[in-house]
């Protein structure tokens, strides 16, 4: 990429591939169930859970297998078995982590769920049941969807925004979401509607989706039981970061959220689609969450695939159904190209937050290390914040990431754009994260 292309690059944003050829036609497909899944303790913001089951015990998909009694969600048994205990797993952000392992029982029937009349439900028999089905923000996020709906009185509302911007590169899972349960995500919306008491409903939806901005707006004309909502389509320009909060409520609405508060704030509650998703199963078919649609691509996998994949089942059962990966593989990384994580080990299972997996050839990587700032400025120019990500960069790599807290560094929603245009290569998003590590460790 050449300094005059860098230097085109809006203010709060920039156009990567989207890359999303592979995927965003092929419809979901159901991954088997493994023989066995691995379900890490801590899949969301907030303290860990702790088993409520024991080694040898028989579980049925969908039983509470772990809960915490602080800020976070329950987990629940992805699949009918026998308990193997706790044990250290490999862990795509910290090595490695507790998890419950189940060995599945092959003669087990998969369990089937029934919809029911939830308009008569009170708000707090509403979010009783998301809590208890342990839905988590599934856009990235992992913060406990129950307690942000859970919104004060005092707090004025106007507007809920789901976000199916889905602006990372490569990724589908979402799309393909819209696309094949848009009725679900509609009905999650009015679940949303009446927890919150307002009746406006934005879903934002980048236009490179043409097909789930058609089938959303087909399902709202025909709902006969709207109940007084009123839930539009906002088709949006393709710019990234756009799927993060602050970028989609901007597109949106025109607001900005001032720094250090909630976008309740200013009238605004925002969820990712998958999130509505997982409510509507919660509250209409009372099922937990313990699934989701995953996307798998790159041309180092033999078939890249969107598929329905039990939380706790490791990669490397998925690659064997996808018959393999490439003699070119180079990087396998969970999440997207902008904001996932290298891996080095195909035993780490999928979480409720995984939206997808990535298997890059040379080609598609630069494995090239990287050398020191020279002060362009072209990571500030890309900030949708406005942050200046090549001073915090700088301090952290002098020792000195502490003193980072006077760069904003906790508005940083560690979107890549910074990453992205830097030509000296720097690892921008590893500093930013650091910085935090270190400002709360001497906070």
């Amino acid at each position: 990429m050449s300094t005059e292309t860098l230097a085109t690059f809006p203010m709060g944003g920039i156009h990567p591939p989207e890359g999303k050829e592979l995927t965003d036609k092929l419809e979901t497909e159901v991954m088997p169930t493994p023989s066995e899944v691995v379900v890490f303790l801590s899949q969301h913001v907030g303290a860990p859970c702790e088993p409520v089951v024991k080694k040898k015990d028989k579980v049925v998909e969908g039983d509470l297998i772990a809960s915490t009694e602080k800020l976070g969600a329950p987990l629940h048994a992805p699949v009918t078995g026998t308990v193997k205990g706790v044990q250290g797993a490999p862990n795509h952000m910290a090595g490695k982590a507790p998890a419950l392992v189940i060995a599945t029982d092959p003669e087990a029937e998969p369990r089937t769920y029934s919809p029911s009349d939830w308009t008569r439900l009170s708000r707090e028999e509403l979010l009783a049941r998301i809590n208890a089905a342990g839905v988590v923000g599934m856009g990235g996020a992992g913060f406990p969807a129950g307690v942000k709906l859970n919104v004060r009185p005092d707090v004025k509302l106007d507007t809920l925004i789901l976000n199916g911007a889905e602006c990372e590169p490569c990724l589908t899972s979402d799309h393909r979401l819209m696309v094949e349960y848009a009725r679900d995500v509609v009905e999650g919306a009015k679940i949303m509607l009446k927890i919150l008491g307002i009746t406006y409903c934005a879903i934002g939806i980048e236009n490179n989706k043409p097909d789930a901005i058609d089938i959303l707006n087909q399902v709202i004309a025909q709902d006969a039981h709207k109940n007084g909502t009123n839930i539009v389509v906002r088709p949006l320009k393709v710019k990234y970061p756009q799927g993060s909060a602050d970028q989609i409520m901007k597109s949106i609405t025109g607001r900005s959220r001032p720094s250090g508060v909630r976008s309740s704030a200013i009238g605004i509650i925002v969820q990712n689609v998958y999130t509505t998703k997982a409510i509507y199963d919660a509250v209409v078919l009372e099922k937990p969450s313990y699934e989701r649609i995953v996307t798998f691509t790159g041309k180092g996998i033999k078939r890249p695939a969107n598929l329905m994949v039990k939380v706790g089942t490791r990669l490397r059962d998925i690659v064997d159904h996808l018959g393999g990966t490439t003699e070119d593989l180079a990087k396998v990384v969970v999440g997207g190209p902008m904001m996932g994580f290298a891996v080095s080990s195909l035993d780490i299972p999928i979480t409720k937050i995984t939206s997808g997996v990535l298997f890059l050839t040379q080609e598609e990587t630069d494995l090239a290390s990287h050398y020191p700032c020279i002060r362009c400025g072209f990571c500030v120019d890309a900030c949708a914040m406005g942050l200046e990500p090549n001073l915090v960069s700088i301090y952290v790599e002098a020792g000195r990431g502490a003193d980072t807290a006077q760069f904003g560094v906790d508005d940083c929603f560690e979107c890549g754009s910074c990453a992205y245009v830097c030509p000296a290569k720097r690892p921008l998003v590893q500093f930013m994260r650091l910085a935090r590590i270190n400002i709360a460790a001497k906070s």
